[in-house]
């Protein structure tokens, strides 16, 4: 049931009412704010395994505690929606293949029940990961269902993304913040020269705000990147900088497994379709990431 303060659905459209599942975690913290100040009602389902309450405090929005999994939850937390946002999944490349099953379980299962039937982006991909294979498995079931039922669903294929509320996320530049404030070397896996794109969260939520103002046919694919690639010696660099130690030790360590060499995206069709441009500099991002860090996680540090 939707709370009494839940706007009911109106037939003139008044109030646009969204559901984003994983809306505690990361992107969702910072896209349910930027809904919430465009006029959506906002509900939010998170289970609250890396979300966290603290990330929603004082924000407009509704959050439903459960699991995506859980089909009775799910079905509450639907209802009265007209839009979906579904950010829920386990993120970690390093975590999926160290279990895939709960792996396949949160990405492939979990986006299997929240696209239900009613009731470059043209590259083959090759998920050399768990993780990757159950992305790309609910990222075909989506396309399957908007054909075969009609469902409106678009896929953004995020870049690494970084930012606010990202406390909680298993990346790089997390990792290195947390070395750097810690006083321990910056350890790279491999040589350093494996690149990817790192985009900013504001960016990615742009897009998914874009998204879901779109027109465009069910089953679309989008990439949501930055357009920059950067090498992980280059990435430790520009937190290095960002922090004001140049010279903190960096350590190097052998490859893990599951992990692509290079990639980088083009945002060509988003920008086309959508309208999708991103706007903050690599450098300007990470900077202001670490002055979130220190305002907001190492202060007690």
């Amino acid at each position: 049931m939707a709370p009494a303060n839940f706007p009911a659905w109106s037939p003139m459209g008044e109030t646009r009412r969204v559901l984003v599942t994983g809306g505690a975690g990361f992107v969702g913290a910072t896209l349910v704010r930027r809904l919430v100040d465009s006029g959506w009602a906002v509900r939010v389902l998170d289970n609250l395994t890396t979300g966290d309450v603290a990330h929603l405090e004082g924000v407009d929005a509704e959050l439903v505690e459960g699991d995506i999994r859980d089909a009775k939850t799910l079905d509450d937390a639907l209802d009265g929606i007209e839009s979906v946002v579904h950010l829920a999944a386990a993120g970690s490349v390093v975590m999926s293949v160290a279990d895939p099953a709960t792996n396949f379980n949160v990405n492939v299962f979990g986006t299997f029940q929240v696209a239900k039937p009613p009731v470059d982006e043209h590259s083959l991909p090759k998920p050399i990961s768990p993780y990757g294979a159950s992305k790309l498995a609910g990222e075909g079931y989506a396309h399957a269902f908007a054909k075969v039922y009609g469902l409106g669903t678009i896929a953004l294929r995020f870049a690494n993304a970084y930012g606010p509320w990202s406390a909680r996320k298993r990346g790089a530049i997390t990792t290195f913040f947390r070395a750097i404030n810690a006083g321990e070397p910056i350890v790279i896996y491999g040589d350093g020269s494996a690149s990817r794109d790192y985009t900013h969260v504001d960016d990615i939520c742009h897009a998914l705000e874009l998204a879901l103002d779109s027109d465009v046919p069910g089953g679309a694919v989008f990439h949501i990147a930055s357009g920059v690639e950067t090498t992980v010696q280059v990435l430790a660099d520009l937190c290095r900088d960002a922090a004001g130690v140049p010279d903190h030790p960096i350590e190097y360590r052998p490859k893990r497994p599951g992990e692509v060499e290079r990639n980088f995206a083009s945002y060509d069709l988003a920008r086309r379709v959508l309208g999708y441009v991103p706007t903050i500099r690599r450098e300007e991002g990470i900077r202001s990431t670490w002055e979130w860090f220190q305002e907001s996680v190492f202060v007690d540090g």
